[in-house]
Parts: structure tokens; sequence; C-alpha cells
């Protein structure tokens, strides 16, 4: 298998190269265009990135999340639900790097097939980051106007978090 996954894209990439030759096409031009929109893409992705990920940096390191789960613990305890999933059902419209690293360290405290582990892989399944798509591909694109975007995908997301509670309790409570 080791072989095979060493052997694929470069026989991919020989028969673009072949392909293009015989429909005779200019491959390096075609090459060297792509590669210049793409650097272009990224000229103009870059500052969306950075404001980002200077936000979600902002939003971790005022502890807005341990006021939460002081908050809320009360009220988890009283669903039988467990506090760790907290952080990362709030994180993960945010950023899907820091859900996924909530989800490694639910999956080092508590392991991936325990209830926690569970729920935290169907979170990770049943929502998406929408905050960060709205900002790097809207960025990109210049849109200004999200009036019904950010409202609907957060929306999305509370009923992917809902879903995500209520499937694992079905299949794994």
């Amino acid at each position: 298998m080791n072989l095979i996954s060493k052997i694929v894209i470069p026989l991919f990439v020989l028969f673009i190269i072949f392909y293009g030759v015989k429909k005779r096409v200019n491959v390096y031009d075609s090459f060297l265009e792509g590669a210049k929109e793409g650097l272009i893409m990224v000229f103009h992705i870059t500052p969306t990135i950075v404001a980002m990920v200077f936000a979600v940096n902002i939003f971790l390191d005022s502890h807005f999340i341990d006021g939460i789960l002081g908050f809320l613990k009360p009220l988890f305890d009283f669903i039988n639900v467990p506090i760790d999933i907290l952080p990362m059902a709030i994180l993960r419209p945010i950023s899907g790097t820091a859900s996924l690293a909530i989800m490694n360290d639910i999956f080092t405290n508590f392991g991936p097939d325990s209830f926690i582990g569970r729920l935290a892989s169907t979170l990770q399944g049943c929502t998406d980051t929408t905050i960060y798509v709205l900002a790097l591909y809207f960025g990109s694109i210049k849109v200004t106007k999200t009036k019904y975007s950010l409202p609907v995908g957060l929306f999305a997301d509370l009923m992917g978090i809902i879903a995500a509670f209520v499937i694992t309790f079905i299949f794994f409570g």
C-alpha cells in the first residue's frame, strides 16, 4: 500500500501532462498561469487568515470559556452531559484547528471510545467552522453583505450540536 501511495500522485501528474500534450495545450505556460493565480489568491486571503487567527487567539486568551464553564457546570451536571465537551462546542464554529486540539485532549484524557470521546467525534462531524468559512471565503471574494449567512450558519451549528448530543445519547448513552 505504501508503494501505491508513492506512485499515484506522480502518475496523475504524468497523465495530466500527456493529456495536455495530446490536446495541444502548452502545459508549462498553463502551469505557470495557474501558479500565478494561486499566488494572487494567497495574497488576497492572507489578511483574512491573519485577522481570523488574531481574533481566535484573543478569544482563547481572554479565558471567556473558563468563565462559561464555571457558570454552566451545575446545568451540565444536572442533564448528565460532560462539561469537558463545552469548549469544543463553543470553538467549533470559530476554529476547526482549536476544536481538533480540544478533541485530541479529550481522546488523551478519556479515550476515543469513551462516551465523551464519541460525543466529541460526533460533534466534529455534525458542525462546521461557520465563522471561519465566512471570514475566509467571503473575505477572499470581497463579499461584505453577510446579513443572513452568519445567523443561518450559527443556527445550523446549534442544530448540529444538539443533533450530536441526541445521536450520541441514543447510540452510546
